[in-house]
């Protein structure tokens, strides 16, 4: 199987049985109406075998170089691009080491850029990594015009201690950690906001993570939602005139868009659903599933930009817009169309017919109900 076909096929978002995806592929690549049989899956089994597993990073790295190139005026947060991270649980049906076929748990972990809805990392690491671990390796993606906004989880006297020395700015959601004394009494204590100093991580953290063995000196600022929950959350960030507090509640609220990320992965692009049976292909199916949301999430972005009124109530029906996508993608990338400037206006025109109405500050609260079972490796149905 030809390589650029075969990146073509994998960006294309595999979804059903590989020999029918693979036989709709080529009958798309020669514009006939019925299955072609071309490749077999054997054949396509064999040729992905000699990619790497992270063959998709550096072909998402110069996507978003691109992208900044093109679009400079990307959205900020008082002067900072915000970078969401996070980790979803993931359950997949893989071989193992007999042979026998089994739902094997992992852990997805991604950078996110929610102003733009762009994966800036998207790494699927074993159940066993901690959070902590995943994001560490990651840091050096990060620079001091980044603002890394975490949820609950991640409070610790090394990783605070390490992004402080690596001059991140960050912040992060701490309510619910019970680590550092100084964050309770904060929360005993009924102030909006206060600089507390935590203590230095222990000698064996300081080795492992490459941080000094320090006090760190952080900000605690206390939000209320409208629902009347009280978040504390602790940031990096502490001029207060600079970086007022009132402004850290909309800066914590874009981080939800990274868990509407994952949801998209896994119930629109079929994540759990996996081209192979081994951790190989499992690899190369997360690192297409991010290129293909990034260029889905880029032409949303730029149609909305170009076609849409900034005050306009609506927004595009993502999902579809993917499967417009979809039907061009592998005849851009096999060289069988050139990429004018036409047909991405064809395109554009295209997903924007398909709206949805948002409505702002309306919630939706699920019941509360015991799950039955535990849920299922995800298998697409068609």
């Amino acid at each position: 199987m030809p390589f650029p076909e075969l990146i073509a096929f994998l960006l294309s978002g595999v979804r059903g049985a590989v020999q029918g995806e693979l036989d709709a592929f080529f009958s798309l690549l020669a514009r006939r109406s019925q299955l072609v049989r071309v490749v077999s899956a054997s054949a396509f089994s064999k040729a992905r075998s000699r990619l790497w597993a992270d063959v998709f990073d550096p072909l998402n790295t110069e996507l978003l170089r691109l992208i900044d190139e093109g679009l400079p005026a990307q959205p900020l947060w008082l002067g900072l691009r915000v970078l969401a991270a996070d980790a979803s649980k993931v359950r997949l049906t893989l071989l193992d080491r007999e042979g026998k076929r089994g739902v094997r748990e992992a852990t997805l972990f991604g950078l996110f850029r929610p102003g733009i809805e762009l994966f800036d990392s998207l790494i699927l690491h074993s159940a066993v990594v901690g959070e902590r671990q995943m994001l560490f390796e990651r840091l050096d993606r990060l620079s001091h015009q980044d603002l890394l906004v975490l949820d609950r989880g991640y409070p610790g006297a090394w990783l605070v201690a390490a992004l402080l020395h690596r001059g991140i700015p960050f912040c992060m959601r701490c309510d619910s950690s019970s680590t550092f004394a100084a964050i309770t009494r904060f929360m005993r204590s009924g102030e909006d906001e206060a600089v507390v100093t935590l203590p230095p991580p222990n000698r064996r953290d300081a080795v492992d993570y490459e941080c000094p063995r320090q006090t760190s000196t952080v900000r605690l600022i206390r939000q209320v939602t409208p629902a009347g929950k009280v978040r504390v959350l602790m940031t990096s960030l502490r001029d207060a005139t600079q970086y007022p507090a009132t402004a850290f509640a909309d800066l914590y609220h874009r981080r939800w868009r990274i868990e509407e990320a994952f949801k998209r992965l896994k119930h629109r692009l079929c994540l759990e659903h996996t081209s192979g049976l081994t951790w190989l292909a499992a690899c190369q199916d997360v690192g297409a599933r991010m290129v293909c949301d990034n260029l889905n999430a880029l032409a949303v972005y730029l149609a909305t930009d170009h076609l849409i009124p900034t005050d306009s109530p609506w927004r595009i029906n993502r999902t579809q817009a993917f499967s417009h996508l979809r039907r061009l993608l592998p005849r851009i990338l096999s060289g069988r169309m050139p990429a004018s400037a036409r047909l991405v206006a064809d395109l554009f025109c295209e997903i924007v017919l398909n709206l949805q109405k948002f409505i702002p500050n309306r919630a939706r609260p699920r019941p509360v109900r015991p799950k039955p079972h535990k849920s299922h490796a995800y298998k697409f149905a068609p």
